[in-house]
């Protein structure tokens, strides 16, 4: 494939289709081409080893390993258990993983992770975390917590862009037959009865965390088949449906509706539900996205993290310890640190890099695989001439490659003149490989054409609208729940304790959401007091 086919490609266009960079009427634009650090990692992978620290190694009770939500979220339940004495190693700039965002021009905006569904009340930890940030306020008569008004996402919330207009919504009803509503109406029927039902221990079928959900029969099933065989299997092929259920797989596993497990296709939809509700949890967000959290948890840890460190070695070494080895990219020396435990926070895929007796510990990572995507933030002078509704805070393009734009100014109430619009596209190929060669392939001026050619789609006008695009490449974004991933048994068995090394990230979950690394950062904490956690 040539350069300009993939470009036709990942833009959902024609050759003809694609414009240059720039020459979208008479405009030009410059910008940024951004990576998550990587090079030492990838160093690692390659067999290199730094040198031996010169100085004393740092005696901590924990030692986190990775500054995402993950690992910040142990860290809060560390304090809110008493430990003080821990320091957080983070291999970026900045903490946050795939919840980063930026700040620029006035406007703050997301790079990843953008929304977090309000959680229930059976989400005890997480409620109380917003209870903290402030975001939930009150309890209704039933127990369910009550949320702040300015954390909701306001109205407008979505939008899709259908055969040359925007609909309200995000399915396309316009032209919807007889046939196609009665699906979409039995194929909600059948999400409120996963969400009602429960298991013969008392377990919702699907829930938030997953891991208070079941874990029997009836949902292991769904994990040997793609979500694609489950809908056929129930009669599902009304085009407009299954466009909405692809939609959603990839919007939140970067996967399409063949690639993702039945299990998690199910999961999106159910466990969003409140048993004998027909509407999903309301969303909550804020301009620079779950950016708002990294934020609020690492104030708490203050000077406990170190970033640009980057872990190259753990090694348990019994009354001696946990040393964790690392490289300080910002002095470029080596230091140690000592804990008596230590929390990996980062994804598996790093684990048998740095962890020392991971080859002889018998566990295997195959089916652990990660996917690629592209996030750019687009940063208008003025707002595009609109057909149909409204922007909205999520605006998605029908039959796009891409997962469309949500508006970063929405929350604030600024709906009129410049903004920011944070693009989000996954790369989907079967190969995760092949997706991040791609990432690597191209350059910013690409990516650039990619996404002004994907808006024009729906924006005629955007081209000459545009001061400056800057774009993200996430090569190992998220955790991909393929078929047989989740109920497989590798997922599980990496959740485990390694002695004193505790793992914490959202891969163990094997969705990529906010509340499972929450979730997984909370659990792990509470392994250093010596209490298992199922």
């Amino acid at each position: 494939m040539t350069r300009r086919e993939l470009l036709a490609y990942l833009a959902g266009v024609p050759l003809s289709g694609l414009v240059g960079c720039g020459s979208h009427a008479g405009s030009s634009f410059d910008g940024e081409l951004l990576n998550p650090a990587f090079s030492i990692p990838h160093r690692l992978r390659d067999g290199w080893r730094p040198p031996p620290s010169k100085l004393p190694p740092q005696k901590h009770r924990v030692v986190i390993i990775g500054g995402g939500i993950a690992g910040l979220s142990a860290a809060w339940q560390l304090q809110r258990r008493g430990i003080e004495d821990y320091v957080v190693l983070e291999l970026g700039d900045q903490p946050g993983g795939t919840s980063l965002s930026g700040e620029r021009s006035g406007f703050r905006f997301p790079w990843g992770a953008h929304y977090v569904p309000a959680p229930m009340k059976e989400n005890e930890p997480l409620v109380q975390l917003f209870q903290e940030m402030g975001v939930v306020v009150g309890q209704r008569d039933d127990g369910e917590p009550e949320f702040a008004e300015q954390a909701l996402c306001r109205e407008p919330e979505e939008r899709v862009f259908f055969r040359g207009r925007w609909i309200e919504g995000l399915y396309p009803h316009v032209g919807a037959n007889e046939d196609d509503l009665r699906q979409l109406e039995r194929f909600r029927e059948v999400m409120r009865d996963w969400a009602t039902r429960r298991d013969e221990t008392g377990r919702r079928m699907f829930a938030i965390p997953m891991s208070s959900a079941s874990d029997g029969d009836a949902v292991r099933k769904l994990d040997t088949i793609s979500m694609d065989a489950w809908m056929n299997s129930q009669g599902f092929d009304s085009p407009r449906l299954r466009w909405l259920v692809d939609y959603a797989c990839r919007d939140d596993y970067g996967l399409t509706l063949d690639q993702t497990s039945a299990w998690a296709g199910v999961f999106y939809f159910a466990s969003r539900l409140q048993p004998g509700s027909d509407h999903s949890q309301p969303v909550m967000t804020w301009p620079e996205g779950n950016g708002r959290i990294v934020r609020h948890l690492a104030e708490r840890c203050g000077q406990r993290i170190h970033c640009r460190h980057a872990v190259t070695e753990v090694r348990d070494r019994g009354g001696a310890g946990v040393l964790v080895r690392a490289v300080d990219a910002g002095s470029s020396t080596t230091v140690e640190f000592v804990g008596d435990e230590v929390i990996f926070a980062a994804p598996q895929f790093l684990a048998p890099h740095v962890i020392d007796d991971w080859q002889t510990s018998g566990r295997r990572l195959t089916s652990f695989r990660y996917g690629g995507w592209v996030v750019a933030n687009v940063f208008l002078k003025a707002r595009p001439q609109e057909s149909g509704s409204e922007m909205c805070w999520d605006n998605v393009i029908f039959d796009s490659r891409s997962l469309g734009y949500v508006t970063a100014t929405h929350q604030t109430g600024r709906d009129h003149g410049a903004t920011v619009l944070t693009w989000y596209q996954p790369m989907t190929d079967d190969d995760p490989r092949v997706s991040r060669a791609e990432l690597m392939r191209l350059s910013w001026r690409d990516w650039a054409d990619v996404v002004v050619a994907d808006l024009s789609k729906a924006h005629g006008d955007i081209g000459g609208l545009i001061e400056r695009i800057d774009v993200m490449r996430w090569g190992h974004a998220m955790i991909q729940p393929r078929v047989g991933f989740v109920w497989g048994g590798q997922r599980e068995a990496a959740s485990e304790s390694l002695g004193r090394i505790h793992f914490a990230a959202t891969d163990l979950s094997g969705v990529a959401l906010m509340e499972e690394a929450f979730d997984r950062g909370v659990r792990a904490a509470d392994r250093c007091f010596g209490g298992a956690v199922g």
